[in-house]
């Protein structure tokens, strides 16, 4: 396991920064993702809604999570990467805190949730809280 936790870590590595440089610029962002192929490119992935400037998050990452299955399913990607901004509960404490959740899933089975908790400074600034992760659902 630990070369697919390998793999799907430079994966995450390749995609993270987008989400880090949204929340600086906008304080907020979409779900998007992205996935590794056996040729070891990463292939960026988004989801629109039509008809809605302003869409829920949770269509969007159905319509994601959907294309990671199918390109999972027809071979194409080896490893796959959900990247969502979302309200959480720390662990050992009560409190709740914003962050940027990542769903990690390899075609070996591997598969977990890295979470940023993050808050937006009163200048706009982003401070980043103690990275965790936990057991992934095994969506992909």
């Amino acid at each position: 396991m630990s070369q697919s936790k390998a793999e799907v870590e430079k994966l995450m590595t390749a995609v993270l920064p987008l989400a880090r440089k949204l929340l600086a610029e906008h304080g907020e962002f979409y779900p998007y993702g992205g996935a590794a192929t056996d040729a070891d490119e990463t292939v960026h992935l988004g989801a629109a809604l039509e008809g809605t400037d302003h869409p829920a998050s949770q269509p969007l990452i159905d319509l994601i999570v959907k294309q990671m299955r199918n390109g999972a399913a027809a071979g194409s990607y080896r490893s796959t990467c959900l990247v969502c901004d979302v309200k959480i509960t720390l662990p050992g404490s009560d409190r709740k805190s914003d962050a940027i959740k990542v769903c990690l899933d390899h075609a070996s089975g591997y598969s977990a949730e890295v979470f940023f908790p993050y808050e937006i400074s009163d200048d706009g600034g982003v401070i980043y809280g103690r990275t965790f992760a936990q057991a992934g659902a095994h969506q992909i």
